[in-house]
């Protein structure tokens, strides 16, 4: 069906005034009232010049004009309803609210839209139990309403909900309309309640305009052209199906195509010659605006002056959106108790599991091979496994984080340090939770200071992980190719990383991959705390001598550089993929899978 029927274009100079749209219940907030001049939006001509309030299309006034209502609700689930407006309230209001203000400014886009009962009920999604969709819906815009926009945009509002939510929900826009706003929503073959909401209603098919002006003035306008509503009949049902291109057949799409490329004409036909700025050629509209004099033109400028004021509406600085953003990720991240024992139970297994294999060894020390072997394991089963979570979170977070950034509510700098500040603390506790236990079990060194640097070393080879599942999943676009480039880089660490092939004997390429090996170098740091200073009883023949452990290291060429050294390339290495991660969100759009 090649149509997109419905554009509702709603303000308060144009009312229903044989309709009542609202109950009888007490209301005592006043429509949110916008507090700027009567918007204005023109389209002229075919090279689609779009001006807001007279002035040309920028990207600064968009987002000073306009607010775009997404057809899909991309919010935090584990926060509240008013803990979502609080937080979108400290980032998008001016600097000169207080605090007073922006809860006020809170309260009443709640009451507005109608969100008081579930105000204290978290937001949840398709996975998070939560409010129901249409109140979900209605939080997305009151999202956007927040900040008072003069042009408020929707995209298909009412998919997904069911007719009774979905009339509702027109109902507040409607009301919305009458606080001096332009409301513009796309629907598709609206119920008839709806659609005697609308003022203005664009009917498009195949690109062209069939109908566009008063919504009351639709049906005459088909019936003089012969084409009456049947009696009954939903005239927006109807009529979409009219304009529709039907493609069963090739007959039915040629006599589909020609109805509509009549209806188009005839419309054309009625409105060229009108007033109508849509439709009146570009010559025409550009001559008014050449007979303005330099007086007039000092005079608009001197009210912008005065009406507008940059340091009155500067908008919070990055320091204050890093502590927003860090605040609103902890609140979200730290409520999903279900993911936290998730992971954190899987961390104690998988170090339990180990450590219990290598504590049946029972008193004696491990030897050599078996020492080795765990060391690699350690640094190797946790960064897997959080390389794969990483990367999932993040995608699940990708459609949001585009919206937010596009919308300019926050800076790429502001997100990066609260997304990477904001993960310490997980971090730090789940390398603890599986690099405590499986080191004891397994009998390593007792000394405290060894235990402490091998734990670092465990850390930072964690973290490393986590830094290149970040870099992954922000460059990559969907969610299958970032978890399969995470897969193979760490596949590559790991076969380079000097346990599966001997460094002396890899060839040139893998050695250049083995230099940038968080693995090899976490394991290398670990073999050093671990063999020196340790004698170990070696037999030859009948002849058993103590040798120290360190030229054990020496004899898999893993003590070629300095203990310190490790932990510098590790923190190195940590630093490039952050640096990558950072900039590829500031210059890699971050759509959701299904945006690409």
């Amino acid at each position: 069906m090649d149509t997109d029927p419905g554009f509702n274009h709603a303000n308060s100079s144009s009312q229903h005034q044989d309709t009542e749209l609202f109950s009888t219940e007490e209301d005592s907030s006043l429509y949110f009232t916008y507090s700027g001049g009567c918007n204005e939006l023109e389209v002229n001509d075919l090279h689609y010049e779009i001006l807001i309030n007279g002035k040309p299309n920028t990207p600064q006034l968009v987002k000073k004009s306009i607010a775009h209502v997404r057809q899909d609700d991309r919010l935090l689930p584990h926060l509240t309803v008013r803990e979502t407006l609080v937080f979108v309230a400290k980032l998008r209001l001016p600097t000169h609210f207080t605090q007073a203000q922006r809860e006020q400014r809170v309260d009443d886009v709640i009451a507005e839209l109608r969100l008081r009962q579930c105000a204290h009920t978290r937001v949840g999604n398709d996975y998070v139990r939560g409010v129901s969709g249409g109140e979900r819906r209605r939080v997305s815009i009151a999202v956007q309403l927040l900040w008072n926009p003069g042009i408020l945009i929707l995209d298909e509002p009412t998919s997904g909900l069911d007719s009774f939510t979905a009339h509702n929900l027109v109902i507040t826009l409607s009301r919305l309309a009458r606080g001096n706003r332009l409301v513009l929503l796309s629907v598709h073959q609206p119920r008839s309640d709806i659609f005697q909401l609308f003022d203005l209603v664009v009917l498009l098919s195949s690109g062209s305009a069939v109908y566009c002006g008063a919504a009351r003035d639709m049906v005459p306008y088909f019936t003089a052209l012969g084409y009456p509503c049947p009696r009954y009949c939903n005239p927006s049902d109807f009529y979409v199906d009219l304009i529709s291109i039907d493609r069963r057949s090739l007959e039915q799409e040629a006599e589909c195509l020609e109805r509509a490329t009549v209806l188009a004409g005839k419309f054309m036909e009625k409105v060229r010659d009108t007033e109508d700025h849509m439709w009146k050629p570009a010559a025409a509209d550009t001559a008014p605006a050449q007979t303005e004099s330099p007086q007039q033109l000092s005079t608009v400028k001197t009210e912008e002056v005065i009406t507008i004021s940059k340091q009155k509406n500067r908008l919070p600085g990055r320091l204050h959106q890093f502590t927003i953003l860090i605040r609103r990720h902890m609140y979200n991240d730290y409520r999903d108790l279900v993911t936290i024992l998730v992971h954190g139970f899987e961390a104690l297994l998988m170090s339990l599991l180990v450590g219990c294999l290598y504590y049946g060894a029972g008193e004696e020390r491990l030897s050599i091979q078996d020492t080795v072997a765990l060391l690699y394991m350690i640094g190797a089963l946790t960064p897997f496994a959080v390389v794969l979570d990483v990367i999932a979170k993040c995608h699940t977070e990708r459609a949001m984080l585009f919206h937010e950034l596009e919308d300019g509510m926050y800076s790429v700098s502001s997100y990066f340090f609260a997304k990477v500040l904001g993960e310490l603390p997980e971090h730090c506790v789940f390398t603890l939770v599986y690099g405590l236990p499986i080191y004891w079990l397994a009998g390593l060194n007792e000394a405290p200071e060894r235990f402490l640097l091998n734990f670092l070393l465990v850390w930072l080879m964690v973290y490393c992980s986590r830094a290149m599942a970040l870099f992954v999943a922000a460059a990559l676009p969907t969610l299958q190719t970032s978890a399969f480039m995470g897969n193979a880089l760490f596949t590559v660490f790991y076969l380079t990383g000097g346990f599966v092939i001997s460094l002396e004997n890899m060839w040139l390429v893998a050695s250049w991959f083995s230099h940038a090996s968080f693995m090899r170098w976490g394991f290398e740091g670990m073999l050093q705390v671990q063999f020196r200073g340790n004698k170990y009883p070696i037999t030859i023949s009948n002849i058993t001598i103590s040798v120290d452990g360190i030229h054990v290291v020496e004899a898999m060429k893993m003590n070629q550089y300095p203990l310190y050294s490790c932990y510098l390339v590790l923190l190195a290495v940590c630093l490039c993929f952050m640096v990558l991660y950072y900039v590829s969100l500031k210059f890699i759009k971050q759509k959701s899978s299904q945006d690409w």
